[in-house]
């Protein structure tokens, strides 16, 4: 291309037919597109971004799901136990069945759904989740005292249905709840930091087997 040094004018081609004072960048590799095209590199970063986001709440939503799942079983097996048991009411045994659920949630939640959240402040990280998990225990319960003493719904069958109702309310109120407020992400820096240290102890695990080998 005359008048462009040989590097650069490999690189670079008219923008129209009437001279060269105007151009545009072509990529030698030929993986992405030329300026002014419908796509480039700086639009594909945000949906990368977001596909990453949106993976990650899928799995979160899972690993969730199974625990809320486990803590369900619970929560009725425990419900039925008590109340065909002990000739308790319904809601006072609900509520017995709920608190017992919630511990096992807990335990769940922490060291397994959200393992890789923030750590510290584990007292404070107690006080939330017992704060919130009250809240839902009134939004689950409460479904059923209507159910039971509101418009008198209270046969073994229905007793289960408003229970599962009232759990899947509950439960929406606590994936906000515990995800926003009890078991926080960790911040940018420290979740770096932490990948940094895992990457670095393989590495030292990797050069020891090395030297044992040789």
């Amino acid at each position: 291309m005359a008048g462009l040094p040989e590097p650069l004018g490999a690189l670079c081609r008219p923008a129209d037919a009437t001279g060269y004072d105007r151009y545009e960048t072509i990529d030698p590799t030929g993986a992405g597109d030329t300026m002014g095209s419908g796509s480039t590199g700086l639009k594909d970063k945000p949906q990368g971004a977001t596909r990453q986001r949106l993976d990650r709440i899928v799995r979160e939503i899972a690993k969730f799901g199974a625990v809320g799942g486990a803590g369900l079983l619970v929560n009725l097996l425990v419900f039925n136990l008590v109340r065909h048991a002990t000739g308790l009411q319904v809601v006072r045994a609900s509520v017995i069945a709920t608190v017992v659920a919630i511990a096992f949630n807990y335990i769940g939640f922490r060291y397994f759904t959200y393992r890789d959240r923030d750590k510290g402040g584990r007292t404070r990280e107690m006080m939330l989740f017992l704060v919130f998990s009250a809240a839902g225990l009134v939004i689950e319960n409460g479904v059923l005292y209507v159910a039971t003493y509101g418009f008198g719904w209270d046969s073994p069958l229905q007793s289960n249905v408003f229970k599962f109702l009232g759990i899947g309310l509950g439960t929406l109120f606590r994936f906000w709840s515990y995800r926003t407020w009890v078991f926080r992400a960790l911040p940018a820096g420290e979740a770096v930091a932490g990948a940094e240290s895992i990457l670095a102890e393989a590495e030292k695990q990797r050069r020891r087997g090395q030297r044992v080998d040789r």
